[in-house]
């Protein structure tokens, strides 16, 4: 089945360009629209029916652009509007959760940690995720301030690695042997964040999952595109640059206001 449609990919800012590079990594010859809403970033210190209105206000945007699916490359978007996406709007949704399940199932002291928004940390939807593994000790972290550094462009900042330190010291203290990364801006960090961790505490994401996700419902349900590696489009509501040097420059960001 051909679909040369796009995929519409959003998140509260830059941090899902790193579930874009992952889907883009699988999918080339997929044609890709990343809207980055760093104007309301970020989107996990906003109350659950605002975080709903943000979402409703991207997937209108990128339906605009005649998405054939949408990808909400933002946790705290998935795990508090994603069902709310899929009972208004005829089009398939892909997620992104804390990739708990291999964190816990592979954990040797069953103690797992968790670093993750307020607002994912929060939702019914995280709560009902953690309740499957009741042998795990989760302990969780709401990586206050992260995210803002990470859309100024501060990922190497001094401030930066305190506030890492400050928020790890506790998990490694407490024996967790893998780190679960509950923010699509979190993989970001991961130079910082091994500086910090011993080496057998093993970092886990979900950017692989869910671009293996996008590509199975592509197969199944949508189409895939047979186009010749188009090139990528990208939004932003706030200074382009910042998404293009997260980028590494290499493609074009045009900002407007939606």
């Amino acid at each position: 089945m051909e679909n040369n449609q796009p995929i519409g990919i959003f998140d509260s800012g830059i941090g899902g360009t790193s579930i874009w590079q992952e889907i883009h990594q699988l999918l080339p010859n997929e044609k890709t629209i990343y809207l980055a809403d760093s104007k309301n970033a970020p989107y996990g210190q906003k109350s659950k029916q605002e975080i709903i209105n943000l979402s409703m206000k991207n997937t209108d945007f990128l339906l605009q652009m005649n998405c054939k699916l949408i990808v909400v490359a933002c946790n705290t978007a998935t795990t508090n509007a994603i069902q709310e996406l899929r009972a208004k709007y005829n089009v398939p949704f892909i997620g992104i959760e804390p990739a708990i399940k291999p964190a816990a199932t592979n954990s040797k002291t069953q103690t797992i940690g968790i670093l993750a928004t307020k607002g994912t940390l929060n939702s019914e939807l995280f709560h009902k995720a953690t309740e499957m593994y009741q042998d795990t000790t989760i302990i969780e972290q709401v990586g206050h301030g992260l995210v803002q550094l990470i859309e100024s462009g501060q990922i190497n900042s001094a401030e930066m690695h305190a506030l890492l330190q400050s928020y790890l010291q506790p998990m490694i203290d407490a024996n967790i042997d893998y780190l679960v990364l509950g923010c699509s801006h979190y993989p970001y960090l991961i130079p910082q964040i091994k500086k910090i961790l011993p080496d057998h505490i093993q970092i886990i994401d979900s950017g692989q999952a869910v671009a293996r996700q996008t590509q199975k419902v592509l197969e199944e349900k949508v189409g895939i595109s047979n186009l010749k590696q188009p090139e990528p489009v990208f939004y932003t509501n706030t200074n382009p640059k910042v998404v293009s040097e997260i980028l590494g420059g290499k493609y074009h960001v045009e900002e407007i206001d939606f």
